[in-house]
Formats: C-alpha cells, structure tokens, sequence
C-alpha cells in the first residue's frame, strides 16, 4: 500500500532531502546536491523566494520505505504578471512505479487546486538559477552540480499523467581548443580598443562583491525576454552572490566593464565538482570540503554557470572578450573541455558562441506542461 504525507517532521525533512541520493546510489552519472544548500532552499528565513512564493513538500512510502517525494511551488509574483494560475512541481523522484507517481502528484493537484491554480509545470524550482528541466537525452551523461538527473522513466510516468512538452533546454560539451583562434583574438582586441572595454581581474574574492551585485542586476536584465525567467529579488541578489562566491575560483570570473566601471557583461566558470559531491554524497563533512577544495586545485573539466551582456552590448564584442579569456585560463590549467549549463533551445543568440569550437550536444532537458481540469 502507498502512502503519501506532507513533510513536517525533522525525521521527514531528512528523507526528503537524502531519498534522491539513495535512489541514485549505484547510478554514476547522477551528481547530488549539497544537502546543506538544499535545507536552506526550503528554510523560509534563509530562502528569500519565500517573500513571494509558497511551497509543499511531499513522500510517499511504501511498506514504510521511502519510495518518492516532490514538492509543490506557487510563484505569485510570477503568476501575477503573467496573468496565470500556475504551480510548479519540482525535487520530483521517484521508483519506477506509475503509481507512486500518481499518488505523489495526486497529492499535489488537491493542494494546487485548493489554492485556486488551474496550470502545472515543472520541473522547475524557485528561480531559474534553480535546477530544472527534467532530463530526456544523455542519461549516460555524467551530471552538474548545478542541473537535476533522472532515469528514463519519469517521462514515461509524466506522459501517462497527461503532461506534455512545455519547453526545451540543450547542453553541450566543448572542447578545450590547443590554441587561441586567431578570429576571436582580432575581434576582442578591436572591440576593447573601440569600445574602451576593461576585462577586470581580482587578486581577492571581497574584491568581486561590488561587482558581484551590478552583475546580477545585469542578469535580470540580459534573461528578462527569456521563457518562464522572474527578475531576482535584492534578497536573492545578495543570496546568489554569496552562493557563487563560494564556489568559484578567481581565476574563472571574467567580468567586462566601461570606462565608467559599469558591467557590461560577465561570465562565470568553476571547475566541476561532480566527483567531488558524489564521493561526499552531497556532504560537506567530514570529506566534502577537502574533496571540493582539491577539485578547484587540480581540474580538467570546468562547468559553465553563467555568461550574459547587457542587451544593449550584445553583439559588439563583449562575448569575445569574455569567451577569449575563458578559452586562455582554461588552457593555462590543462582543461580538456567545458560542460554548459542549459540553455533554451530556441536562444540561437547562446547556442551559437560555440560555433568556432568543436562542441557536442550531448544533453536535453524538458519543462513538461498540464492544465489540472484533465483527470490524472
């Protein structure tokens, strides 16, 4: 017999966060999340999405054993201006039993309903600096720290629930070219001399926190037309900033500004902490911390977190100059290629930044879509 309950309890919130990690214990490819980052996700004092969005947490057990969870999020700034009622399922996982599933998602229609909403998507959390897109190519893919992993079979489960493909997100592998290409040397060089661009460098991370919020704030303004995006809060500003200044390493923030010393485009490189978060099991003690720390020393692969201009300087250069340096520090540390993070399928504008490198689409992942008067 499945059981489903919300999540109240200490013990529960424990399940909640390790079930994921359990699920995936013999499985190479998934990467888990620091579970420390996770308690403050779903810790409305530490959390600022809590400011304007409301969430449900759910397991279900079978037997007493855990065999899924998923969590349910109300964004009302989001739906507000967008006219809409929509919730948001994400952390969904779950065995390979349909009916698990439905009962998890049971669970979550009732309380959506309750709550007026008529729309679901997902998987997709509280921001979208959050993890989302529900993997449907590249299971033999070794996963990020910052994207979700999943088996075959939670499509099959969403499909007979009645979702559909909302939108589509695309990743790729590139490689570390053994030399700079003359091109994009020319078109930096000029584009710094004609327009005055500055490629900042740090000798601190207390040095980058300036900086740190124009670039966010810049953020918000570079993604604004991008499907599903919702400007980050000051809150969230000041909460991803300390989030990413943990984790990068000085030499893979590249930061370009005006004579003015405003940002006008950034971009944010680490070096992959896969292994490292799947050997700790996404703890950071009482090895996490030596393990991160060794990766970020002693690296071939880097992770791509973020890169944006300022709309009014895309296409004059500032890319270049930010990709240039990137290619260089990567070839200095021995990289042999970069992972991206996902980008939407249609932003042609990202996608081709790649085209001058040999690159492989290698994953694809999937916001799904239903509207809560079908039956589940």
């Amino acid at each position: 017999m499945i059981i489903v309950r919300e999540v109240t309890t200490r013990a529960d919130w424990h399940t909640f966060h390790t079930f994921p990690i359990n699920l995936y214990a013999d499985t190479p490819q998934y990467i888990p999340s620091l579970i420390q980052d996770e308690k403050r996700s779903f810790n409305p004092k530490k959390n600022p999405a809590y400011d304007y969005v409301e969430t449900i947490c759910f397991l279900a057990f079978a037997d007493g054993r855990p065999v899924g969870r998923i969590s349910g999020l109300i964004n009302h700034r989001m739906n507000e201006l967008k006219h809409e009622r929509t919730v948001r399922f994400h952390r969904y996982d779950v065995i390979d039993d349909f009916e698990v599933s439905k009962k998890l998602f049971d669970a979550i229609t009732c309380w959506a309903r309750e709550h007026g909403m008529n729309r679901m998507i997902g998987p997709i959390g509280f921001s979208n600096l959050d993890k989302q897109g529900l993997l449907v190519e590249g299971f033999e893919e070794t996963g990020m720290l910052i994207t979700l992993y999943n088996h075959p079979y939670y499509e099959e489960h969403l499909q007979k629930l009645g979702f559909s493909k909302d939108v589509d997100w695309v990743e790729y592998r590139i490689a570390v070219p053994e030399k700079i290409d003359d091109r994009i040397e020319r078109i930096c060089n000029l584009a710094m001399k004609r327009n005055g661009y500055r490629l900042l460098e740090f000798k601190t991370k207390r040095a980058v926190v300036p900086y740190a919020k124009q670039m966010f704030h810049m953020y918000n303004e570079s993604f604004a037309a991008l499907h599903g995006f919702i400007a980050l809060s000051d809150k969230q500003i000041d909460r991803a900033v300390k989030q990413f200044i943990g984790l990068i390493s000085l030499d893979y923030i590249f930061i370009v500004v005006d004579a003015e010393d405003q940002v006008l485009g950034f971009g944010i490189m680490a070096p992959s902490l896969s292994t490292a978060l799947k050997k700790s099991k996404g703890r950071l003690f009482p090895l996490g911390w030596y393990r991160i720390l060794r990766s970020m020393r002693h690296h071939t692969v880097l992770d791509m977190y973020l890169i944006a201009v300022k709309p009014a300087y895309q296409g004059r250069g500032v890319n270049a100059v930010i990709i240039n340096e990137g290619v260089k520090k990567a070839m200095e540390h021995g990289v042999h290629f970069a992972e991206t993070g996902p980008e939407l399928e249609e932003n042609v504008n990202v996608q081709s930044q790649w085209k001058l490198f040999q690159v492989r689409q290698h994953k694809r992942r999937r916001c799904f879509v239903k509207t809560l008067e079908e039956s589940i």
